[in-house]
């Protein structure tokens, strides 16, 4: 294809967003057109979450980046909340069934998913406002039977086998419940439903969601006649093939509750050369010329286009205030010896400090490695140091003694990770 028309296309386009699309040359003309003041309005568009968990991670920033700069071209964003879904479980890309989640749970995690997005996009009434809707709001009324006669004789058995959600579990001889079977239906009826509803015309995703796109885009023109269309993102991994949204600490997550912004920073910081200039196109708005500037940076001085990297993408998870004091404390940290208020800090009970608590353990409990075993490792190959002096045996009691002028005690793993105990 030429260069796109719309702004929107033409932006994420050269950052890398498209993996596949139903028609991309008549989303093009569509999607122009609405950034005109067309008479047709700006194009609205749809991706779903499930509420599986209280925040999203990283794994999904790619979806929310493509949201924001859908808004930011003119365009209202619809965020669907899989309150109904979430009860079914997707099992795209999974070897077995998700945990299916009573209703309390899900609301919570629907509150804290919200929470995630308004860092991003922009809720309103107006034109491009975004809207947050539930797909529970119609799935839990829909009757079995009538159901089945109205959408389900438009799926084929043989056809929906072949889709890698299904495929894929079946060839590992993992079990498919029929509940999870259904799931693809039910995705392909949220679009038909937002597009009655809201006037939907696009569902993105990412690229494992291919084929229940396709669904849907197929649906919506048996039983309306409507003209709908789908665009999927590729799979994002790292150079050396590790799938996004997860670090040595576990899920890197979206909410400073459950990931702080200094960690969220560092995260971005520890990005492997090679993915540099590709994570500045996904996760920031700077302009393309300083990326191509930061990325074509050689050797030492690739440092400065990830401390960039860092800074752009915890600014907008978690603002600009947030973003410089985690870059302030890692300069302090990391440049000038000292630590800064960011770092982690745990809290341990003074009298088991005075008992004294064996290194390995205070690891465990500073969130530096996941199990004790893990602990036992790092100190063991000379990666651990307490208050930056090297551990020289896992079994090392930790005691008062060992609180710095300051009042605390430090703890790091490597050069990069660090946290702070603080008795009480």
């Amino acid at each position: 294809m030429t260069e796109p028309k719309s702004a929107f296309l033409r932006s994420i386009t050269a950052r890398g967003f498209i993996h596949q699309c139903t028609d991309l040359d008549a989303l093009d003309v569509r999607a122009a057109e609405g950034e005109r003041d067309g008479d047709k309005g700006p194009v609205v568009a749809y991706i779903g979450f499930d509420c599986t968990a209280p925040s999203l991670h990283v794994g999904s920033l790619v979806s929310i980046m493509l949201l924001r700069w859908f808004q930011r071209s003119g365009h209202k964003p619809i965020v669907l909340m899989g309150g109904g879904t979430t009860k079914v479980g997707d099992p795209s890309g999974k070897d077995e069934s998700r945990q299916l989640l009573d209703d309390a749970a899900i609301q919570r995690n629907m509150a804290g998913i919200r929470r995630v997005f308004e860092r991003f996009i922009d809720f309103g009434d107006g034109a491009n406002g975004a809207i947050m809707v539930d797909n529970a709001d119609w799935l839990d009324e829909l009757r079995y039977i009538p159901f089945l006669r109205d959408y389900g004789r438009h799926f084929s058995i043989n056809r929906m086998l072949t889709f890698d959600s299904v495929k894929l579990r079946l060839e590992r001889e993992q079990p498919l419940t029929f509940l999870e079977f259904n799931y693809m239906v039910l995705q392909a009826y949220d679009f038909v439903e937002l597009a009655r509803r809201h006037g939907c015309v696009l569902q993105m995703g990412g690229s494992d969601q291919w084929g229940n796109i396709v669904n849907g885009v197929e649906l919506g023109r048996r039983v309306d006649g409507r003209t709908l269309y789908g665009l999927t993102t590729p799979l994002i991994t790292t150079a050396s093939g590790a799938k996004m949204g997860k670090s040595a600490k576990g899920a890197v997550w979206l909410d400073a509750e459950m990931l702080s912004p200094y960690d969220y920073w560092q995260y971005w910081r520890n990005t492997e050369d090679a993915d540099v200039g590709r994570f500045l196109r996904l996760f920031t708005e700077l302009p393309l010329d300083e990326i191509a500037r930061l990325e074509a940076l050689g050797g030492a001085e690739i440092n400065a286009a990830k401390k960039a990297l860092a800074d752009a993408a915890t600014m907008l998870c978690h603002g600009a205030e947030a973003a410089r004091e985690a870059a302030e404390t890692a300069r302090r940290t990391f440049e000038e010896g000292h630590h800064g208020d960011a770092l982690p800090m745990v809290e341990i009970p003074r009298a088991e400090l005075a008992a004294g608590i064996p290194a390995f353990e205070l690891f465990r409990r500073a969130g530096l490695c996941a199990t004790g075993g893990e602990s036992r490792r790092l100190i063991k190959g000379g990666g651990a140091r307490l208050n930056d002096a090297r551990i020289e045996s896992e079994l090392r009691p930790v005691t008062l003694d060992d609180i710095a002028n300051d009042g605390v005690i430090k703890l790091s793993a490597g050069r990069k990770r660090h946290a702070l105990l603080r008795p009480i």
